[in-house]
């Protein structure tokens, strides 16, 4: 008798969200079994991967490896975006506004908004805007990001419980995508995608980004909320989180001591560069193995080794 692999009956899917317009519009999401289980069920979207700009020099905050691809366009968030699409095949640009971090240079919401249209009309792929995560800051540049933007459909975040209203306001006012962002709690990811739900923001304009921990740095953590989150929306029809999931993940794996020590620091530790390359692809899979429909990556090789997992996963 020919064996028969077993196979789970799941009662929800993954509802879609289509980010970016034109021929390079992404739909996410559609998933109507756990990640990559084709055998199970339909996976009418491969996960994607947007790539990390930030709106200014990164300078030293960045690993020496991670500014090299990029080492002719730092500081110019347009040439940036543009190199990520032309020259690394980038599904989506990930627009960092760094600038108007209130510890750092504390830039104008007008001039930050000035910065995202430059650079939304520059690209033909889907662009999301992320602000620094400060409350009060991000309520006034994201706004402004919506209006100066208005018509083209991007996706801005973080959203956050203390200041969804005036954010998903801007959203629905200028017809945009938000990205909701809870402290890694499932519960918490849930209420907010509610509170968006209730302030009139439908589902098919919510990713649901539920904080991202790096390789060794909270990843455990990470991966357990996605993986509760999905047998949620997927065996127990929770409608509030059959959302597709991003990962702003990039900063968060670049930005620890394996990533940021040189070959002359921690020899030990192997060549520099291939370490990090190789922290943030283990970082992506796992995450995509939890349930990322959208993954913020940085680094070129890291990109195309992610790349070629999901074709050969959904193969």
């Amino acid at each position: 008798m020919a064996f028969e692999i077993p196979k789970q009956v799941y009662s929800g899917s993954i509802k879609t969200v289509t980010i970016g317009k034109g021929g390079k519009a992404i739909t996410l999401g559609g998933e109507t079994s756990y990640p990559f289980y084709v055998f199970e069920g339909k996976m009418p979207n491969l996960p994607r991967i947007a790539m990390e700009v930030w709106d200014v020099d990164p300078g030293e905050d960045w690993a020496e490896p991670a500014k090299e691809p990029f080492k002719d366009v730092l500081g110019d968030p347009v040439a940036w975006a543009k190199k990520c699409v032309n020259e690394y095949g980038a599904d989506a640009i990930a627009l960092i506004l760094v600038s108007t971090d209130p510890n750092g240079q504390d830039a104008s919401p007008e001039a930050a908004a000035a910065t995202a249209k430059k650079v939304a009309e520059a690209i033909d792929v889907p662009l999301i805007v992320y602000g620094t995560s400060n409350v009060e800051k991000d309520a006034e540049v994201l706004p402004a990001v919506a209006e100066a933007c208005q018509g083209m459909s991007i996706s801005i975040g973080p959203v956050q419980d203390k200041n969804y209203k005036k954010i998903g306001a801007a959203a629905l006012g200028y017809n945009h995508t938000v990205v909701a962002n809870t402290p890694i709690d499932v519960n918490l990811a849930k209420q907010l995608n509610i509170l968006l739900g209730q302030l009139g923001v439908k589902d098919s304009q919510i990713l649901v980004d539920p904080t991202t921990g790096g390789l060794g740095y909270g990843l455990e953590y990470s991966y357990s909320v996605m993986e509760r989150d999905r047998m949620a929306a997927l065996t127990q029809e929770d409608e509030k989180l059959q959302l597709p999931i991003i990962n702003n993940m990039a900063n968060e794996v670049w930005k620890v001591k394996e990533c940021k020590l040189s070959n002359a620091e921690a020899p030990e530790l192997g060549d520099q560069a291939k370490r990090g390359i190789l922290m943030e692809a283990v970082t992506a899979v796992s995450l995509l193995l939890a349930g990322s429909d959208l993954l913020i990556m940085r680094h070129p090789e890291a990109v195309k080794l992610v790349k070629s997992y999901i074709q050969e996963m959904a193969g």
